[in-house]
């Protein structure tokens, strides 16, 4: 069976410390009275790290913990203490709730920044950094895999140095399926330049966990020939409600099905935490959208 859920981000939650951030509580009365039963955690640390405290309200407000991301500088590696941090402090919270989903993310790099969207113009690792940057998040990735039995999937980002499907494809082939699956993000795939629904079709057997997100093609037309930076690129509404973007969400909802995907899809619409949107009110028509088309 696929479940939908929804995360914090879609309230613009990127960072645990930012003080724009809406309250946790809110987010998950908003998710709740928007029809979805499953949320992510967040950025580590924006939801309490007692267990005892978030489990109550995840109860009160009939919540199931999905998942949670670590959105670190994978690709720094002077910044190893910070990944490590953000990553066992994510898995003992999701451990302690019952949540499956480890989903692995790097973070915006300075150097990636001004290519998002533009493969043949990006910066590329040379061979001895691409190794240790790929050893950084196989380590991560057994250690959830092995230590906290869970599902750990890597997720393409703009402007970081896992954006691009070849980049995506070569890291898929230097670490082993058992420990690295792949949390796939339809938007940012979309985003990066490439066709989500064919890439879906050739790796869905190692896809555990979908990230919805859709793609403004006019808006998206305009960063990459500006090269606007990704969180420019937020305000201006690039991701947009699902099924206005250019995403095919039928097709994508046909491939799941043909491959019999049994768990948790995502909504993920990044956005300013201080913009002129309602979280609520987005949430709430994508959820309809959703169910329009069959989910």
């Amino acid at each position: 069976m696929i479940k939908i859920g929804n995360a914090p981000c879609s309230w613009g939650v990127e960072f645990a410390d930012d003080p724009r951030n809406p309250a946790w509580r809110k987010v998950l009365q908003e998710n709740a009275d928007a029809g979805y039963t499953g949320i992510e955690l967040g950025p580590v640390g924006f939801m309490p790290e007692d267990p005892a405290v978030l489990g109550d309200a995840l109860e009160e407000f009939g919540q199931e913990l999905v998942g949670g991301v670590v959105f670190r500088p994978f690709h720094d590696p002077a910044a190893w203490d910070d990944v490590m941090d953000g990553s066992v402090r994510t898995c003992a919270a999701l451990k302690a709730h019952g949540a499956q989903h480890l989903v692995l993310i790097d973070s915006i790099s300075e150097r990636r920044a001004p290519t998002a969207g533009r493969v043949a113009e990006a910066e590329q690792m040379d061979a001895a950094e691409w190794a240790a940057y790929r050893d950084r998040i196989a380590t991560i990735a057994r250690m959830g895999a092995e230590e906290y039995g869970l599902t750990v999937g890597i997720h393409a980002h703009a402007a970081g140095f896992m954006d691009f499907e070849p980049e995506l494809e070569r890291l898929l082939d230097e670490v082993d399926e058992s420990i690295l699956k792949i949390c796939f993000d339809t938007g940012h795939h979309s985003y990066a330049g490439f066709d989500p629904v064919a890439f879906m079709k050739r790796h869905m057997p190692r896809i555990s966990y979908m990230h919805f997100k859709d793609i403004d093609p006019k808006v998206k037309a305009d960063v990459i020939a500006k090269r606007t930076g990704f969180y420019d690129a937020c305000g201006q509404g690039i991701f947009c409600n699902l099924g206005d973007g250019d995403v095919d969400f039928p097709a994508v909802r046909q491939v799941l099905l043909d491959h019999g995907f049994d768990g948790w899809c995502t909504v993920e619409q990044d956005c300013d935490p201080a913009g002129d949107t309602s979280p609520v009110d987005d949430a709430k028509l994508n959820r309809t959208y959703l169910q329009s088309i069959g989910f």
